[in-house]
């Protein structure tokens, strides 16, 4: 078995309302910053043992299905890298 790092990356999906990055960007803009747009993102970092990296992935895969992230307004990106 290796330790792999998986790093889960949920966003909310577009036309979704991202309240929290709105108030952000707003408060941001009262500070004189110019922005385009403001996306809130939640990253999870796992370690995880596995045989190989396939398998961290589809571990940390079923991990942002089952509870990390919801399908219905969230999209998500797995990443893995041995640790």
């Amino acid at each position: 078995m290796t330790t792999y790092t998986a790093t889960v990356t949920v966003r909310l999906k577009r036309g979704v309302l991202d309240p929290e990055a709105e108030t952000t960007k707003r408060a941001l803009e009262r500070l004189g910053f110019e922005l385009e747009a403001l996306h809130f993102t939640e990253r999870y970092e796992v370690d995880l043992d596995a045989a190989d990296a396939d398998e961290a992935e589809a571990r940390a895969d079923e991990m942002a299905e089952r509870l990390l992230a919801n399908p219905t307004i969230h999209d998500y990106e797995v990443a893995v890298a041995e640790a």
